[in-house]
């Protein structure tokens, strides 16, 4: 049950879809525009530098408040599996993200919700780790598809190893099991919903991102 009403805190504060809010106070619906996803990458092409970096950072403290709140309701009471059921409120939050019933569950991809999760729930030498990862990559190849897909892989790494050694301070196997499983599927969530990136990709005619907020092939 607990699982359950994290997972539910989370998907609740994932629906606050920064990126959709944003445009439509600028006039712009990003449901229509670009790619029509929701995420940060569409927020960047269709609107520039500012309403990108709104929405990346909307998105992402928004699966660290969820976590937040988990913390204020079960801290006290679970605090053996307080690290398992952050990770469930941020699986939450990336589900709210990515599927928000009311824009037809059509959301963004989930990147700068899990970057939040990684920030709420993880060291800072994963966090940044993981920055640099995303930063090299997206300044070596400009293409954001690919840092994204980087990221959420060496999250996955970066969590089993980080618990294998007590970084959570789980004594439980079968939560850190657990734990690890959550990781897996965000990552293969992550995968799925970039699908489409990766064909292009293989084709060599994904877009570019440049600093002046247009694409190049």
């Amino acid at each position: 049950m607990e699982r359950l009403i994290c997972v539910l805190v989370g998907y609740v504060f994932g629906l606050i879809q920064t990126g959709y809010i944003y445009g439509k106070k600028n006039g712009v619906d990003l449901s229509k525009k670009g790619s029509g996803n929701a995420g940060t990458t569409n927020a960047l092409r269709t609107m520039g530098w500012k309403a990108g970096a709104v929405t990346l950072l909307g998105d992402c403290f928004k699966c660290v408040a969820a976590v937040v709140v988990v913390h204020l309701i079960y801290g006290k009471t679970h605090t053996d599996m307080m690290p398992l059921l952050s990770m469930y409120a941020g699986m939450g939050a990336v589900l709210g993200h990515n599927y928000p019933f009311y824009l037809k569950f059509k959301g963004g991809k989930g990147i700068a919700a899990t970057a939040g999760l990684i920030i709420s729930t993880t060291n800072i030498w994963i966090v940044l780790i993981c920055l640099a990862a995303f930063i090299a990559i997206v300044a070596a190849t400009r293409y954001v598809s690919l840092g994204s897909m980087t990221v959420v892989t060496i999250y996955l790494i970066s969590v089993i190893v980080y618990g294998q050694h007590g970084g959570f301070g789980v004594e439980n196997v079968s939560y850190l099991h657990e734990m690890y499983g959550v990781a897996a599927f965000l990552m293969i969530l992550a995968f799925w919903r970039h699908r489409a990136n990766i064909k292009r990709l293989l084709n060599g005619t994904e877009n570019k991102i440049s600093v002046g907020g247009k694409d190049k092939k």
